[in-house]
């Protein structure tokens, strides 16, 4: 606040107070020639009979005038109110919330203790577990994929079998605590706009999709240099970079033509945020159990896996990362 404001309302406050104490001093008093409560009236008169008297505040009330102003000063001068002036007891909204903040995470952390001793095996099998994980991943992950999990636009589904990073509880773990970054480069500006329909068509043919066999057959060598050193020559992705499958017909942004030329052109970018420093490990660990539990993921390699170990290319908290 700078210093005209700060004097503003530091001059308009205290003229305000001391206006109103002048004013109910100046009301209160007894003057010389005053009439005694009950006789004087204000010379209004209603229904031919009835007055209005002119008598003074009853002292109760008066005196809690008295007592709000008191109350005023002293809040004043404790707490912020005047301008810039902090109040000789330091508070701030900032402290104030902080304190809020490390006595919440305190109980929490109190109530989630039994869980630690826990394998993901046996939360994933308690009730209770699940859910104070449910509340977790409404609180923290539904803004992105959804009260459900199914995701959206940009934002992975997170009950399915499909994962960019692996499905595994230890990929799901990295995931929530690290974050990812996901990054495709546009090449909109090297393969031109007949460069990227063709390369659009050939993505689209590896899913099995209906192209023309023209522009598909041409986009065939152009993928095999701009875009098979993270898909794979056959497009399978890989989950050591986060490049999806692109022979699923499970797509990120969409799977029409016109979404894969754009992705093309002009790239994606995505990141998921890291939570270990926000959530802490027993909270990771939850939430790791939940969405395993989403995805019902038995780990079981399938035919177009390209990876035995892990499934494909959705990660636990997919970041969105090239055509997908």
């Amino acid at each position: 606040m700078n210093r005209f404001w700060n004097y503003w309302i530091i001059v308009l406050t205290t003229v305000n107070v001391v206006a109103m104490l002048w004013l109910l001093y100046m009301t209160a008093r007894k003057r010389p020639g005053d009439q005694a409560p009950g006789e004087a009236t204000t010379g209004h008169t209603w229904d031919g009979d009835l007055s209005e008297y002119n008598n003074p505040l009853p002292r109760w009330w008066l005196w809690g005038f008295y007592f709000s102003i008191a109350f005023a000063v002293v809040y004043l001068a404790l707490y912020p109110g005047l301008g810039n002036f902090a109040g000789r007891l330091g508070w701030t909204q900032e402290s104030a919330w902080a304190t809020d903040v490390r006595h919440a995470s305190r109980e929490s952390t109190a109530r989630l203790a039994h869980f630690d001793s826990m394998e993901l095996d046996e939360l994933r099998e308690n009730t209770e577990a699940m859910r104070t994980a449910r509340n977790l991943f409404a609180a923290n992950c539904a803004a992105c994929h959804g009260t459900d999990a199914h995701g959206a636009k940009g934002f992975p589904n997170l009950t399915d079998h499909d994962w960019l990073h692996g499905g595994t509880a230890a990929a799901i773990t990295t995931t929530l605590q690290q974050g990812r970054q996901g990054v495709m480069p546009a090449w909109g500006s090297i393969l031109g706009a007949e460069g990227v329909e063709q390369v659009a068509n050939y993505v689209l043919s590896l899913s099995g999709q209906t192209v023309s066999a023209t522009l598909a057959n041409a986009g065939a060598d152009k993928f095999a240099q701009t875009c098979a050193a993270c898909h794979g020559v056959e497009g399978r992705g890989n989950m050591a970079l986060g490049s999806p499958n692109l022979t699923d017909n499970i797509w990120l942004y969409g799977g029409t033509v016109e979404t894969i030329k754009e992705t093309v052109a002009k790239g994606r970018t995505n990141r998921m945020p890291a939570h270990l420093a926000l959530l802490g490990p027993t909270r990771i660990k939850l939430l790791t159990a939940y969405v395993l539990n989403l995805s019902q993921a038995d780990h079981t390699p399938r035919p177009n896996d390209h990876d035995s170990t892990e499934e494909t290319h959705h990660d636990a908290a997919r970041s969105g990362q090239s055509s997908h």
